[in-house]
């Protein structure tokens, strides 16, 4: 049975793909990140896959291609090695900031003989709609089509398959020198017999030039751990849905917390929680027109709220009604049920989105210029909410499904919201209410100085009367509030690090059993941020050790099993990886000045 590790990613910034160790796609949502899946593998054993190996024993390596999401592995036998490369292919000579706009939705696979003589084995059984249907396997003027449901999938090789109910198999041999390349199209069923578009025949080559033509724009970072933040710069542009600029949590969905357990979530949409902190991310390690286009998504996203509720996510469109629902004809990962897609907390009121997005846009205001009106009314209307309604309980940052709470970081996130929108006054024009958001922010900081304490925890705690311990309090230096070094944050920091972190990961809460990542990375920014490199430094390494060989993170992880769990890969962890590496580096370039 595969760990999550085992996965590697690709990415076309329209849909993602996961491949195991052994060469079995066993998940592709196309066209979209939030499509149904034609390869569900993942999630259930007869939910879709294609496997492409040698047919003898073999040990594997893989590796990405240079700075692509290209991704190779080496297949070493008794009788030789051969090397399989896949990709989602980019649009045919596509380049730069131009890479994903749009896609093929074209999955790429090579089989090259580098010694010796291999005998391969693939098998080509893809299930639509998660597994549901069983698609007709049909000869076609290119190969193979199978058609099922509303999709289409041609497969061309010059290798010859058998035909069998749903799937399509094959034996072939691969001597060195030799190479075999597979080409797996999608269609949508309205769109024709499914026949390969001749017009677009991206290659690999051309798929591994356009990701390196991008990184090579995106190659401005040269602070500490450049390897690991250049990496998780491609995760995130391969998480990003191109037309639009929104990135999505996670490429997956219902990938469990806790093996065996029900805490498994659709993670396929955009968060607006996750907005300030992926702008600062790609600020750090792409480029202002990455973070831009997300911002402006969000503003279109958004739409005119007047009195309505808030959204805390979209979907990569700009869709509000994500919908939940079961899927209980699957498994679950390891038998982790439920499957859910959609995500029921788009209905969710979470007053920490506020600051988020007023956050987001004040990190860009040199490169707003000008607001337009729309933008102006959003940004107003959030600080006005953010006046209005501090005082309400919510579901908070980590969307409790039990019951509201006086969360402490959606009071700070409040804060942030009116601190941002009095820098922005000037920008918002003659309806910005400074004097009334100047006030509430007042109010908000003396409440959560005074209710936010415990006495008894001798720290700032997740809610106002609790006595437990949360990491979500570690923004408070990150965006302001207070300052690490002030004696009661430094108090709560020392708290985390000492009972959170008694796994060698900061734990969400007390009762969380697994490490979060980005809790984590966000406990090496206020050591870092408190004169504590070296502490800083030792846990940004525990952290950046759990990624597995390809340099990839999901939502949370077991440091005993070495283990990766939730979500994968995890832009939030990516985003923490980039912020914090960021600020290690910051923190120390700060400290040589001072020395001088």
């Amino acid at each position: 049975m595969n760990a999550i590790e085992d996965y590697g990613f690709l990415s076309d910034c329209h849909s993602a793909a996961l491949i195991d160790r052994a060469g079995s796609v066993d998940w592709w949502c196309v066209p979209r990140f939030d499509s149904a899946s034609v390869f569900g593998r993942l999630l259930g054993p007869d939910a879709g896959h294609w496997s492409l190996r040698p047919a003898a024993a073999f040990e594997a390596e893989r590796r990405y291609v240079a700075d692509s999401l290209v991704l190779q592995t080496v297949f070493t036998c008794a009788g030789g090695e051969v090397t399989i490369t896949d990709a989602l292919g980019l649009e045919l000579g596509a380049r730069g900031h131009a890479i994903g706009l749009r896609s093929p939705h074209v999955l790429l696979r090579r089989v090259e003989g580098t010694q010796g003589t291999v005998e391969m084995a693939t098998e080509f059984a893809p299930r639509m709609e998660y597994g549901l249907t069983v698609p007709h396997i049909l000869n076609s003027p290119d190969g193979i089509v199978a058609r099922g449901g509303p999709v289409h999938l041609n497969l061309a090789s010059t290798i010859a398959l058998a035909q069998g109910p749903g799937r399509a198999m094959g034996r072939f041999t691969v001597h060195a020198g030799e190479q075999v390349d597979f080409r797996l199209a999608f269609t949508p069923s309205s769109g024709g017999s499914g026949t390969i578009d001749r017009e677009d025949q991206t290659t690999l080559e051309d798929t591994i030039a356009g990701w390196n033509s991008w990184a090579q724009l995106h190659d401005g970072y040269k602070g500490r751990h450049r390897t690991a933040v250049r990496r998780s710069s491609l995760v995130l542009h391969g998480l990003t849905f191109q037309p639009t600029g929104a990135v999505v949590a996670a490429a997956t969905t219902s990938l469990p917390e806790k093996v065996g357990a029900d805490l498994n979530f659709d993670y396929r949409f955009a968060w607006l929680r996750d907005l300030s902190l992926t702008i600062r991310s790609l600020w750090i390690a792409a480029c202002p027109d990455e973070a831009n286009r997300l911002f402006r998504w969000m503003a279109d996203a958004a739409g005119h709220l007047g009195d309505g509720h808030v959204p805390i996510m979209y979907g990569v469109g700009g869709e509000r009604n994500l919908a939940e629902h079961e899927l209980a004809h699957l498994s679950g990962f390891r038998d982790s049920r439920p499957v859910r897609v959609g995500n029921a907390a788009w209905e969710q009121e979470q007053l920490d989105v506020l600051g988020e997005a007023l956050d987001a846009a004040e990190q860009l205001r040199d490169q707003l210029e000008e607001l337009a009106e729309p933008t102006r009314d959003l940004l107003i209307t959030l600080a006005d909410r953010a006046a209005a309604t501090w005082r309400e309980p919510d579901a908070g940052m980590w969307e409790a499904r039990d019951r509201q709470r006086q969360y402490l970081s959606s009071k700070v996130m409040c804060w942030v919201a009116l601190d941002r929108a009095i820098r922005l006054a000037p920008m918002l024009g003659h309806r910005a209410r400074v004097a009334r958001w100047e006030e509430a922010r007042e109010r908000v900081r003396t409440a959560v100085l005074t209710k936010g304490w415990s006495e008894a925890a001798r720290a700032y705690t997740g809610a106002f009367g609790s006595e437990d311990l949360d990491a979500s309090v570690l923004l408070m230096p990150l965006v302001h509030f207070l300052p690490a070094d002030d004696e009661r944050m430094w108090a709560t920091i020392e708290a985390i690090e000492l009972e959170l972190g008694d796994i060698g990961l900061v734990r969400r809460w007390p009762e969380d059993p697994m490490g979060f990542l980005i809790c984590t990375y966000w406990l090496v920014e206020c050591l870092a941020m408190g004169g504590e490199i070296s502490r800083a430094e030792r846990w940004f390494d525990q952290a950046t050790a759990c990624a597995n060989d390809l340099g990839l993170l999901s939502e949370e992880a077991d440091p005993d099993r070495k283990e990766l769990l939730g979500n994968y890969p995890q832009a939030f962890s990516h985003v923490g990886l980039i912020n914090a590496a960021w600020r290690l580096t910051e923190t120390a370039e700060q400290d040589k000045r001072d020395e001088l």
